[in-house]
């Protein structure tokens, strides 16, 4: 008698098995809520606890794509509750956790410091698409030039794009329980883009945000640095407040472009920083301009201005105008960031020159 898909699911995933208790994922109900369409999509959702191992979520994908009429794989990975009884062993990726259901709110967490770390700079902006995450790397590239030992987190745990953007793939190794930091351009880098595969949406609340963030800092080898760079997600939320709540971060850098609609957004992410007691280094404008490759004429294609007008409105200084320039784009798509692939450029040169104030105001800021 043929088979159904649903039992050929549930087959498969029947063979799967979780190292820390040893039974398999579907009768246990650690993959659940399986759907599927004529088509052969497969919709399923596995839970993963703190002790669990998070390479399962590629294990089961795999299997899944590998049943007979499967056409599509949606996984959604979700946080299950922490399991009673004595905790596991050592585990290789960030915990997805769920945090306990408590009655009250408790009192938001007291900063760790982080001594090894040096300055911890977060490079932010309101919304998406100013190329903050092009600044934050080419800032990191442009410290550890200088001979800074220089650390590069993504924290934009949603859009986790920086392994692309510094040319590096693969998983990075665990020994003795910590995460090694793959490296480029002089540069230690963590990223979740690492960990997860590239289509692979990440689904995850509040708690886990934080609970990866929290990770990246104490769980990640990252040895003694001069800088930690922090390449945060677009807006104010989940993960700035957890960055904050979680260690002393030393200034933020705000990014936007010169139009209207990026100024506003880049006011509240101003404001966001100041009201939880981060120091706000500076404005950076990115895309200021479009310099003509034949004649140099600048054109201000998103209008001109804006970072300076927020700059003097919240009081601020503009550390720096930086143009739009074919190759900055090139080089985030190649791993070749622009400080080191065209270092001669106007964009290259204005990223270098940001990077020494940025350097100097850090310093001041935990000085004072």
């Amino acid at each position: 008698m043929a088979t159904t898909l649903q039992e050929r699911l549930a087959q498969s995933l029947s063979r799967i098995r979780n190292p820390r208790t040893g039974a398999d994922l579907f009768s246990t109900q650690q993959v659940r809520d399986i759907a599927t369409t004529t088509t052969g999509r497969v919709r399923l959702t596995l839970l993963l606890g703190a002790q669990d191992d998070p390479a399962l979520a590629k294990e089961v994908r795999q299997a899944v794509e590998q049943v007979q009429g499967v056409t599509d794989v949606e996984l959604d990975v979700q946080a299950a509750s922490a399991p009673s009884g004595r905790s596991g062993g050592g585990r290789a990726l960030p915990v997805m956790d769920q945090a306990p259901a408590a009655p009250p709110r408790p009192a938001a967490p007291t900063p760790k410091h982080y001594p090894n770390l040096g300055r911890i700079i977060a490079v932010s902006s309101g919304k998406g698409g100013v190329g903050k995450s092009t600044v934050a790397v080419n800032l990191a590239v442009a410290l550890a030039s200088s001979g800074a030992r220089v650390g590069l987190m993504d924290a934009d745990i949603y859009g986790p794009n920086l392994p692309r953007m510094m040319g590096v793939s693969g998983a990075p190794p665990v020994v003795k329980e910590k995460i090694m930091p793959l490296e480029a351009h002089g540069v230690k880098l963590i990223s979740l883009g690492m960990m997860i595969e590239p289509d692979q949406p990440a689904i995850w609340r509040g708690p886990i945000v934080m609970k990866i963030i929290n990770q990246f800092l104490q769980d990640v080898a990252w040895g003694t640095l001069d800088y930690l760079v922090v390449d945060m997600p677009p807006g104010t939320g989940d993960a700035q407040l957890s960055l904050v709540q979680a260690t002393q971060v030393d200034g933020a850098v705000i990014v936007t472009t010169p139009q209207e609609v990026s100024v506003g957004d880049a006011l509240r992410g101003v404001k966001m920083f100041q009201r939880v007691g981060v120091p706000v280094l500076g404005i950076v404008e990115n895309m200021s301009w479009f310099e003509c490759p034949h004649c140099g004429k600048p054109s201000a294609l998103f209008g001109s201005g804006g970072g300076e007008r927020l700059a003097k409105a919240v009081d601020l200084p503009l550390l720096g105008q930086v143009p739009l320039y074919p190759r900055v784009m090139e080089g985030g798509e190649a791993g070749t960031p622009i400080v080191t692939a065209d270092a001669s450029s106007s964009a290259a040169r204005a990223l270098t020159a940001i990077a020494t104030k940025i350097a100097s105001l850090a310093g001041a800021a935990r000085a004072g």
